[in-house]
């Protein structure tokens, strides 16, 4: 199979975490994935520092740059829940580390890899769960997919555009005007939309398009849980998106070596667990 683009996904970091090594996670996961070959970036979707701090954001971009640079690819961030807009703009700038960087409004940007065209947007809602795209960032969007690039486009953002049927919970701190989105990138060259939030993989479509929910790399979402509970457990995870070949695009998940994946961190009610609202 010609694989034309291969993108390493990174989610859900939150670093600083008090009650887990996000740090320690981090760097089992990049040392897990270390053998893989040929990729062109890693994009890392959101939720950055669990503080929202920049000494949390710097310490994520010295571990994923240092991997980045060592491979001689570019790697891009986006805003999640957990983050600071000031935060982010002081340590990752525009979120995009490569050349030919166009930004936008709040947090957004796009660039290029080898024709691949990848647009981060900021979904951060400050203080809420749930997440939304502002209305200028929607229309420049637009604007940017008006013209196809050569390879097509990744959309990144941190809150999901989709949700499954059970937990109905997280239905509720998902991205609320994800039929908005939609509007704007169907009928384009968008090849996926690539999210994180969620803790757990999962894959849809949003009119069409392909929308991938990687795993955490601080925790995972254990959905065998009852109902009325959201348990995390530990286990670190990445993704891996192969563009540009017949079954274009393909997402797998990589799960780190961890002796103690599976181990309780937290089990929270739903009914006390934070909302969108």
């Amino acid at each position: 199979m010609i694989v034309v683009h291969r993108l390493l996904h990174l989610s859900d970091t939150h670093l600083r975490h008090p009650q887990v090594d996000a740090a320690a996670a981090v760097d089992r996961v990049l040392l897990d994935v270390a053998d893989q070959a040929g990729f062109d970036a890693v994009i890392v979707s959101g939720d950055l520092a669990d503080d929202g701090s920049a000494e949390g954001c710097a310490i994520l971009l010295e571990k994923v740059g240092t991997f980045a640079r060592e491979r001689g690819i570019p790697h891009f961030y986006c805003t999640g829940n957990h983050d600071s807009r000031e935060a982010f703009r002081e340590v990752f700038g525009s979120g995009h580390f490569n050349k030919d960087v166009r930004t936008g409004p709040d947090c957004s940007a796009v660039s290029e890899v080898g024709g691949l065209r990848i647009v981060t947007l900021d979904s951060l809602v400050p203080g809420r769960i749930h997440g939304h795209v502002s209305d200028d960032q929607l229309e420049w969007l637009g604007s940017e997919l008006a013209t196809p690039a050569p390879a097509g486009t990744v959309v990144v953002l941190h809150h999901p555009p989709i949700a499954p049927a059970a937990p109905v919970h997280l239905g509720t701190i998902n991205l609320r005007n994800a039929a908005a989105l939609g509007d704007v990138i169907a009928g384009t060259d968008v090849q996926a939309v690539v999210t994180g939030h969620f803790h757990l993989q999962l894959s849809g479509f949003l009119r069409g398009v392909p929308v991938w929910v990687g795993p955490g790399v601080v925790s995972r979402i254990d959905l065998t849980a009852a109902d009325h509970l959201v348990r995390f457990v530990q286990g670190p995870g990445a993704a891996v998106i192969d563009l540009g070949g017949p079954y274009s695009p393909v997402f797998h998940t990589l799960h780190a070596r961890d002796p103690l994946a599976g181990t309780l961190i937290a089990e929270v009610e739903v009914s006390s667990f934070p909302t969108g609202d």
